[in-house]
């Protein structure tokens, strides 16, 4: 039985198998390769439930921890609207190729409507193309503006060092 439902971080069976299941993503090549820090798997429940604007969906195969979307809102400024953005989605590789991630983006989608935003959006290695097909078939494309200037780009800076050296330094 396939059971997809908006978790209750509070609760300790959903906060548990959130942390499991990211800890299965980051322990995959697509997820990089490496387990969740033990500071991550003890604080991310707390922390991201302080967080009004994030949202945990999770699908339940017979009472078993299969898949894991998280979705943070964000704002379109030329929509002038909420937007909200998948920032992970995970199906544990026994579960694969059973169509939770199709229910997991049903969900998704079904809160993005109720939140009045104008778009879902999401992130996507280039080399993942599994993941590449289940969006496409769900109607994600590549984001562009304008077809002569390209499709937009991820990138990040991490922050890490620079926070330990502003904290250093008022100190």
């Amino acid at each position: 039985m396939i059971r997809i439902v908006e978790a209750d971080i509070s609760l300790t069976e959903h906060a548990e198998a959130m942390v499991q299941l990211m800890d299965v993503y980051a322990l995959d090549p697509m997820g990089g390769g490496q387990g969740l820090s033990d500071y991550v798997k003890e604080n991310l429940p707390s922390e991201l439930a302080k967080r009004e604007s994030a949202h945990v969906i999770l699908a339940f195969v017979d009472a078993e921890p299969a898949g894991l979307v998280v979705c943070l809102e964000g704002f379109s400024t030329f929509a002038c609207k909420p937007l909200l953005n998948i920032h992970d989605l995970i199906i544990a590789l026994p579960y694969r190729r059973r169509g939770l991630s199709k229910l997991l983006l049903q969900k998704a989608e079904e809160i993005a409507f109720d939140l009045g935003c104008c778009k879902l959006t999401l992130e996507v290695l280039e080399g993942n193309h599994v993941a590449q097909s289940a969006y496409k078939s769900f109607g994600f494309i590549g984001y562009e503006l304008n077809p002569q200037m390209g499709k937009a780009l991820f990138w990040e800076k991490k922050l890490g060092k620079l926070l330990d050296k502003a904290k250093s330094s008022s100190n």
